[in-house]
């Protein structure tokens, strides 16, 4: 298949959304979920996700594996071509849009009138050693998703960061946890002073300042204790804590449009008026590909539905002057 109405390039929450509008709406769309792309598993985020708890419809919640399996094949129950390779390669600067498969950038061009970018963003991580065998077993990057879940109820917890995110998501864990330390590198925060404020006034939360996270440990099953480092003075401790979460920031996989369209400073998609519409027409960017804010699987879903309603308008108004 060479040319197609509408390409998604992506395969979590937004494009699987916006596949299965589209393919109700029988614009055949053809799916690019990528294979290991940005080192996930096809399906995004949620595939490193255990328990999913607050995506509606759910009420005992749901595996995140689980979880996307089901947007796979409802979207293939509607008609979309799924196909397991990553695209490696977009050219926007002319109409059809060309892309091409990794491994086959030296070949002919693929084309599209129509390209949903919902490539997603990947949280940072420390890789510090332990955390591959802690990873959501104690060690999560969204509190927001995680920390209701029971093994942090009533334990002391921690949350590696210094700004917004970390102050947000420690006031957070507050609800939860018994008690929140926040790890930062230096000796103050980069959160704004309002963010500041609440969080060294919050007498659950205690700031460790010019503190690194250096091994996480456990028994076995589930993280107990994190060894952390005074980066003044080069001292190791123990920190008794059932979990760590990260809040670094993520890395918004947009590597396919640099130069093209535009980013802002942090590497996100730049969309119009908060829909999914970028500067280019045709072009659009659903998901947390785009938002640095809420990255949610619902609001995920939520901008995937907003850019397929637009791309099926575009493509109408395509037909349209083709056949005047």
């Amino acid at each position: 298949m060479s040319h197609s109405k509408v390409v998604i390039i992506g395969s979590g929450p937004a494009g699987h959304t916006a596949a299965i509008y589209l393919a109700r709406g029988e614009l055949s769309p053809v799916m690019y979920e990528g294979m290991l792309a940005n080192g996930i598993a096809a399906g995004g985020q949620l595939t490193t996700t255990t328990d999913v708890e607050n995506f509606p419809g759910f009420p005992d919640g749901v595996n995140g594996t689980e979880l996307t399996d089901k947007f796979r094949a409802q979207s293939e129950r509607f008609g979309t071509t799924i196909v397991s390779e990553t695209v490696s390669k977009l050219d926007l600067s002319s109409r059809p849009f060309k892309f091409w498969l990794e491994g086959a950038e030296d070949g002919a061009p693929l084309t599209a009138d129509c390209v949903i970018l919902a490539t997603g963003a990947s949280a940072r991580r420390l890789h510090i050693p332990g955390e591959e065998k802690y990873w959501q077993a104690g060690i999560s990057a969204c509190a927001v998703c995680d920390g209701a879940v029971p093994i942090y109820r009533n334990k002391p917890l921690a949350v590696v960061g210094g700004g917004d995110s970390a102050a947000e998501e420690a006031q957070f864990l507050t609800k939860y946890g018994s008690k929140v330390y926040v790890l930062v590198r230096r000796d103050k925060l980069r959160a704004s002073p309002i963010m500041a404020n609440r969080l060294l006034s919050n007498p659950k939360v205690e700031v460790l300042w010019n503190t690194v996270a250096e091994e996480a440990q456990g028994d076995g099953k589930l993280l107990n204790n994190l060894r952390v480092k005074n980066t003044v003075t080069g001292d190791s401790s123990d920190l008794q804590v059932n979990g760590l979460f990260y809040a670094i920031g993520h890395i918004p996989a947009t590597d396919l449009v640099k130069g093209q369209v535009e980013l802002d400073a942090e590497g996100y998609l730049q969309t119009i008026n908060g829909t999914p519409h970028t500067s280019i027409p045709g072009f659009f960017a659903a998901g947390d590909v785009q938002d640095k804010v809420y990255r949610q699987a619902i609001t995920s879903a939520g901008s995937g539905c907003q850019a397929a309603l637009l791309a099926m308008h575009y493509i109408e108004e395509l037909e349209d002057q083709k056949s005047n």
